[in-house]
């Protein structure tokens, strides 16, 4: 098996909704645009195209601009949409809610179209008058969303009319969200509440992290395609910090293609957002403007940290395994994010995995990620010596850990709703390498724990 643990076949582990083909994918694509970005120059004057094409006196080396790192998102993206659609053939699964078999007259479906675009377009103008009206969206990093969404808003305000009409006439159930809320608005009587409430949250979702995810794209695709690949000879530290970068890169253009592409003939539509306040508690709070961990924020752990690269400066041996182990954890983050392919967006349901990491534990990105924080930071070792400092440090970490194990269970109470994740839950119970060893600990725990009462109930009787 790829990737993953060995087979029980007593035992078989519960079908994963995507496959390791469409991650994969992906991957190539991404890494062959990074390639290219960084060989620019040397392509476009080999091909003979002239700098105006791009506006440009000179033909620049590298292409490091934040349009071409959005252009990777969508290279990447439609890597993973050709062998969704070809190999996996997504478009076929029942789970689209799609029958390709039976498609309706246009006549039959217009008015139910018209009823969902209403929905549709007044659930964009909601959004729009969102990003209007909150400042830190006009700027620094989100100035560059603002462009995106801005330029692509005519296309997909126009693009809407023909696909909505197309899919109405093979979806089995056209009367989704979108029509539900544009029911609503038009004041039929026969819409649901539940449905629009779930279409809010889902394009809530949507809204929010994908201003963000857009956001940051520029950045560490910028520094992957300027590295001078010179300076990392001999320098363990910067090999490992590029490599980290790598893996984030990897993160930021998966996620904000499973954002960008929520789509049912991809099977890659939101089937539900999460409903309990908690759990978007517990998300918002790691993500600005809403953040509290990092600089200046209530959450900062690493007030006069030396960290690892500075705390093991003189110690070439230790600073390579301690790369080595924060690279790993890095690489286990990314590919977590990786083999949702099309699907990934935080407090959604949108097809349970089991596949890659997911094999292990039900939580590889947020264990990697706490794992790669106390190691990077170690966050109890101070400039200054200050234990009082170190404590704190730690103390607000092990906060930060806790709220991530809160996001963990709040995800769980949600996707517990569906019987393929209570299957794979029970499976992972039985099955998966890190419950296990956690359980094995708790139970050695529990049975020294009873063993010491017991000692100290035998020692505290009275003698005859």
């Amino acid at each position: 098996m790829m990737f993953g643990i060995g087979k029980n076949r007593s035992d078989p582990r519960p079908k994963s909704a995507v496959s390791h083909g469409v991650g994969l994918a992906g991957l190539v694509a991404l890494i062959i645009w990074i390639i290219f970005s960084r060989n620019f120059g040397m392509v476009m004057n080999g091909l003979g195209v002239a700098p105006q094409v791009f506006g440009f006196d000179v033909m620049p080396e590298r292409a490091d601009g934040r349009y071409f790192a959005f252009l990777c998102v969508v290279f990447c993206g439609l890597a993973m949409v050709a062998w969704s659609l070809i190999v996996d053939k997504v478009h076929r699964r029942s789970s689209t809610g799609i029958d390709w078999a039976k498609p309706k007259k246009i006549a039959d479906i217009m008015e139910t179209s018209q009823i969902k675009l209403a929905g549709l377009w007044a659930t964009w103008g909601i959004i729009a008058g969102l990003y209007g009206l909150c400042r830190w969206y006009w700027d620094g990093q989100y100035l560059f969303s603002m462009e995106v969404f801005s330029f692509f808003a005519p296309f997909l305000f126009f693009g809407s009319i023909p696909y909505v009409i197309w899919l109405d006439r093979y979806l089995v159930k056209p009367r989704d969200g979108a029509w539900h809320f544009g029911a609503m608005l038009c004041g039929l009587k026969d819409w649901e509440g539940s449905e629009v409430a779930n279409h809010a949250r889902s394009w809530a979702v949507k809204g929010f992290f994908l201003a963000f995810m857009v956001s940051i794209v520029p950045g560490g695709f910028g520094e992957l395609v300027r590295l001078d690949l010179a300076t990392l000879a001999g320098n363990p530290v910067a090999i490992a910090f590029a490599l980290i970068t790598g893996m984030f890169v990897v993160d930021v253009h998966f996620a904000t293609v499973g954002y960008l592409l929520t789509m049912k003939p991809l099977d890659a539509h939101i089937r539900t957002a999460n409903p309990y306040l908690a759990g978007w508690l517990a998300a918002l709070m790691c993500y600005p403007p809403f953040i509290l961990m990092g600089n200046g924020r209530p959450l900062h752990y690493e007030v006069d940290t030396p960290g690892w690269a500075n705390l093991f400066a003189n110690s070439p041996t230790v600073l390579i395994i301690w790369g080595t182990i924060l690279v790993f954890l890095t690489g286990i983050y990314a590919w977590a994010t990786m083999v949702f392919g099309l699907r990934f967006s935080n407090l959604t349901h949108r097809g349970i995995l089991t596949h890659g990491p997911y094999g292990w534990t039900k939580h590889p990105a947020y264990l990697s990620k706490n794992a790669f924080w106390w190691l990077a930071s170690l966050p109890f070792i101070t400039n200054s010596g200050s234990w009082a400092e170190g404590v704190r440090n730690a103390a607000i970490l092990a906060v930060i850990s806790a709220i991530y194990y809160w996001r963990a269970r709040t995800e769980e109470k949600h996707l517990m709703a569906d019987p393929d994740y209570q299957a794979y839950a029970a499976w992972m119970d039985r099955n998966g390498p890190i419950p296990l060893a956690i359980n094995k600990l708790l139970s050695l725990f529990k049975r020294n724990r009873k063993t010491s009462d017991a000692l100290q109930a035998e020692a505290s009787q009275p003698a005859e």
